[in-house]
């Protein structure tokens, strides 16, 4: 068996603004770190983890560089990472369908969530607003379309209370097993859990997870051809992303690109906000 983690930040309990990446680095990478190891503890204390060959964990905020390898590998000997930057299907990189399970941490509400603590999608700066085929996305459905094109089931995600509101309350994908990391207040500030509670409440959701029937988790589909319709935040950001071959500008800051596949998809995600971020 395969498990594939992909690990985010603004959905992370001790973190409420962007600032604490680079002004409170220990604390920052403490709480990334705590949150796998305790998805990690989960999988150890399950029922098949003998039967569990590889985890996987994508370092999936910013530029990919914030989970140190040292420290995942004593965690369990089977950890693979993949980190850095640029690559393809960046947040979930080198998933493929030989995985079993996948798992989000530390994700967070797609833009515009009431009180939800850093809702953006992809590249906050840039993006508005993100859909496919007409339908408003958020980067955890996004990741689950794309797993869901190899087969492979989200079995849990990790996140705040914002994303909850998105995926459960709202029906975007209400199978998932979800575990709040904090209650959203604002877009800056948050209520955290007692950490004994998120602990545990994350180690029983893995093993709950792992215990299941792989199998019968739904797998989150979107239809080929695929339309990609990204709002961004000025008409100078929509101006760079025309200029890009298949691109077709919809109106002053919106464009949209058909891609055939997924894969294709998360690959232009990342091509077209980068370049249009160079007019942040």
């Amino acid at each position: 068996m395969k498990i594939y983690i992909s690990v985010d930040m603004e959905g992370m309990a001790g973190i409420t603004a962007p600032f604490q990446e680079k002004e409170e680095v220990p604390s920052f990478r403490r709480s990334l770190h705590n949150q796998v190891r305790w998805i990690i503890q989960g999988i150890q204390e399950s029922e098949r983890n003998d039967e569990i060959e590889e985890i996987t964990i994508s370092d999936s905020h910013g530029s990919g560089t914030n989970l140190s390898y040292d420290e995942l590998s004593q965690m369990d000997e089977r950890i693979s990472l993949v980190s850095g930057s640029p690559r393809r299907q960046f947040m979930m990189a080198c998933l493929d369908e030989t995985y079993d399970v996948a798992f989000l941490a530390g994700y967070h509400a797609g833009p515009g969530e009431p009180f939800a603590n850093m809702d953006h999608s992809f590249y906050g700066r840039v993006v508005s607003c993100l859909k496919i085929n007409g339908t408003y996305m958020n980067e955890s459905t996004t990741n689950a379309a794309l797993a869901g094109e190899y087969g492979v089931p989200v079995g849990l995600v990790v996140g705040d209370s914002g994303l909850k509101s998105q995926l459960i309350d709202q029906g975007m994908m209400p199978w998932v097993r979800y575990v709040v990391t904090k209650e959203s207040l604002s877009r800056y500030a948050a209520k955290f859990r007692p950490q004994s509670v998120l602990r545990a409440d994350t180690v029983e959701a893995v093993k709950q997870v792992l215990r299941s029937d792989l199998k019968a988790i739904p797998r989150y589909r979107v239809e080929a051809p695929l339309t990609l319709s990204i709002q961004f935040k000025s008409t100078a950001m929509a101006d760079m992303a025309a200029q890009i071959p298949g691109v077709r500008r919809v109106n002053g800051t919106e464009a949209e690109v058909v891609c055939s596949s997924m894969h294709e998809l998360e690959c232009g995600i990342s091509a077209i906000t980068a370049l249009a971020g160079q007019s942040a």
